[in-house]
């Protein structure tokens, strides 16, 4: 970021990168799922669960109507921080 950035720049760039990182968090959860994690039944944790994917879903799920699945790859991840990368270079 520059020091002669807009506020509404500052606080895009900070949507985006608050984004990528939710993501991230998803990803990293989604893989220890896979390999035998089990997703917390109550709790603080659970609570956490639920809202990662409270907030992800609504960014993914436009992206898996476009984009079939792939074996066993959700796709539409990928595409997001695609996205997501494509806009923090054009705004930060």
């Amino acid at each position: 970021m520059t020091a002669d950035s807009s506020p509404l720049t500052s606080l895009i760039c900070l949507a985006l990168t608050l984004a990528w990182i939710v993501l991230l968090i998803r990803v990293v959860v989604s893989w220890l799922e896979f390999f035998g994690v089990r997703r917390p039944i109550a709790g603080p944790l659970r609570t956490a669960y639920d809202l990662l994917f409270a907030v992800t879903e609504p960014m993914l799920r436009p992206l898996r109507r476009i984009i079939p699945p792939a074996g066993m790859f959700d796709m539409s991840v990928i595409v997001a921080f695609v996205i997501i990368f494509v806009l923090q270079v054009a705004f930060c």
